[in-house]
């Protein structure tokens, strides 16, 4: 599969995220994800297509009504949505490079010295795998004990973490459920960061990936991680604008 092909690409998102909330559909024309974690990635609409952008608004108000939310606009997203929401008062709030790479070109795994990477998957290590990612990715310590059980709720997707001197330093989340194989919540902590960790994990997921029998592999990345992507094949090709309403992409105190 050709990394430029950019729409399993976003159906592997949609799909990710919406798996938040067993009652989203992320095939749906306006895909709305509700986890009540308060967090803006955590809850939001993935897309518009082929609705009316104040109708869409309106529902999405009312069904994300409480929680902190987002607004995904990308390529699947209507023409001119990102200009519709500015209009209604929406404010951007992050803007995230969708990059892809192909899985038969990755190199092989580099890991720390004293590093090595276990699949998580029990209650405890879950609320340690959680509470490692916590700080990086922006979740509050009030919101832990909902994301945990979250976390546990979720059947599918493989978690990652890397250990060095007894403890998580690092995390991943790989999603195979969809065609291209997703990469998400990559973090580390910042005591060991430009030590190799997150790109160690990284190329462990595409490892397992290849393996699975996946040909490709995408992710969102922060400004901070798109060099450390970069450095192990990703490349850029295409982005995500988010949205927000005024009081609604907000941290719990």
């Amino acid at each position: 599969m050709n990394i430029r092909n950019l729409q399993p690409q976003l159906d592997a998102n949609r799909r990710f995220w919406s798996g938040w909330d067993p009652t989203a559909d992320a095939d749906n024309d306006l895909p709305i994800y509700r986890s009540d974690v308060p967090h803006p990635l955590m809850n939001g609409v993935l897309r518009v297509r082929d609705r009316s952008l104040d109708a869409a608004i309106a529902e999405a108000k009312a069904r994300l009504e409480g929680t902190t939310w987002s607004w995904w606009v990308g390529a699947d997203s209507d023409p001119g949505t990102a200009e519709g929401l500015l209009e209604r008062g929406a404010t951007p709030i992050d803007e995230m490079p969708i990059m892809a790479v192909d899985l038969e070109a990755t190199a092989d795994r580099r890991t720390p010295d004293g590093m090595h990477i276990v699949e998580v998957n029990d209650r405890f290590s879950v609320g340690e795998f959680t509470g490692a990612y916590a700080g990086p990715l922006g979740f509050t310590e009030s919101s832990m004990d909902k994301m945990v059980e979250r976390e546990l709720d979720r059947g599918d997707g493989i978690r990652l973490a890397g250990i060095l001197d007894g403890r998580i330093v690092g995390t991943t989340r790989l999603a195979l459920e969809s065609d291209v194989a997703g990469l998400y919540f990559v973090a580390t902590d910042p005591a060991y960061r430009r030590r190799g960790v997150a790109s160690a994990l990284t190329l462990e997921a595409t490892r397992i990936a290849r393996r699975a029998g996946h040909r490709t592999m995408t992710l969102q990345a922060s400004s901070e991680g798109e060099p450390v992507y970069r450095n192990v094949g990703f490349e850029s090709v295409s982005r995500y604008r988010l949205f927000a309403f005024p009081g609604e992409a907000r941290d719990e105190q």
